[in-house]
């Protein structure tokens, strides 16, 4: 895949997946904006990418304002000419309960990843229809988004946003030729390496050892760099066709989220009274109630030591 000419903004590439996205795409002739509020991370992922070869410039800003969207996209023009694509990576966690959970643990993970994403969007698309020849926005959602978490209503809303702005933007930029679609990453990140479930195979990342079958397939964990195959493929001419899709990747696994559906319809004549509910659902809608939460398998060793 050849991506010589185009130029991508990554937000929140400093470190992790969105360094591992922003060197894919410059690995693969894309200049590249890398975004951190952190101005060493930033400028070490930039030499990082030189090193290798690729083009790159800093762009050191807090996603979330309309003001910092704008400059971003306004670097890449002056820097390189053009937009031809944006990953909106950045994030932030502030993990806690609902009742423990403050209204600046709130608006801090929201602000960051719900209303970085808007913002950020909507000044690309702006360039997008300015320039005249198509686009591609590439948002990053989460499994927690897709099924919840404990202890991550902040993170859950924002992600669970993410997505349905990803099918709306669709629809609206489809006559521009500007392909909006969500990815569903998984892989050993600051972000992860917090769940106890996932902890001893962050470490095995960690410490360059190779991660067992059940983790790269059952689990779909893998490394950040396993998740940056996606993101090149959406940004390429080859993903012409692809949008308003919630795509998962991690380890060996690659898949296709669907939308909500409705699973089941009762009709009552009349409509539904209180009482009609109650009577109905134990036959008609309990058994179609749906799971929250992620339902990891068990792995190989635990079930041989059960």
């Amino acid at each position: 895949m050849d991506l010589t000419g185009k130029v991508a903004v990554v937000t929140g590439s400093g470190r992790g997946l969105g360094l591992a996205y922003a060197k894919k795409l410059a690995a693969l002739g894309a200049k590249v904006v890398v975004n951190d509020v952190d101005a060493d991370v930033a400028k070490a992922a930039v030499e990082s990418i030189s090193e290798s070869g690729g083009i790159a410039v800093e762009h050191v800003a807090p996603v979330g304002s309309s003001d910092v969207a704008q400059s971003l996209v306004d670097r890449a023009v002056s820097e390189f000419g053009r937009l031809d694509a944006l990953v909106t990576n950045a994030g932030v966690l502030r993990d806690t309960v609902l009742w423990k959970m403050t209204d600046d643990d709130f608006d801090t993970v929201v602000n960051v990843h719900l209303r970085g994403t808007f913002t950020c969007a909507r000044a690309a698309a702006s360039r997008f229809r300015e320039q005249g020849d198509g686009g591609r926005i590439i948002c990053i959602g989460s499994p927690t988004g897709q099924r919840g978490t404990f202890g991550q209503t902040n993170y859950a809303a924002a992600k669970a946003g993410i997505v349905g702005m990803v099918r709306t933007w669709s629809m609206e930029l489809a006559r521009a030729n500007v392909t909006v679609n969500a990815v569903i990453p998984v892989a050993a990140t600051g972000m992860t390496e917090t769940v106890p479930f996932l902890q001893p195979y962050v470490e095995a990342v960690k410490n360059g050892d190779p991660l067992p079958e059940f983790a790269r397939r059952a689990l779909a964990f893998g490394t950040p760099e396993d998740a940056a195959g996606i993101i090149a493929f959406l940004a390429s001419d080859a993903a012409a066709g692809i949008t308003g899709q919630a795509i998962g990747v991690g380890g060996d696994r690659l898949t296709v989220w669907s939308h909500p559906e409705q699973v089941v319809a009762g009709f009552s004549d009349g409509g539904w009274t209180e009482d009609a509910i109650a009577e109905a659902w134990p036959t008609v809608f309990e058994p179609h109630q749906q799971s929250v939460g992620e339902k990891f398998p068990t792995p190989p060793e635990a079930a041989e030591g059960s």
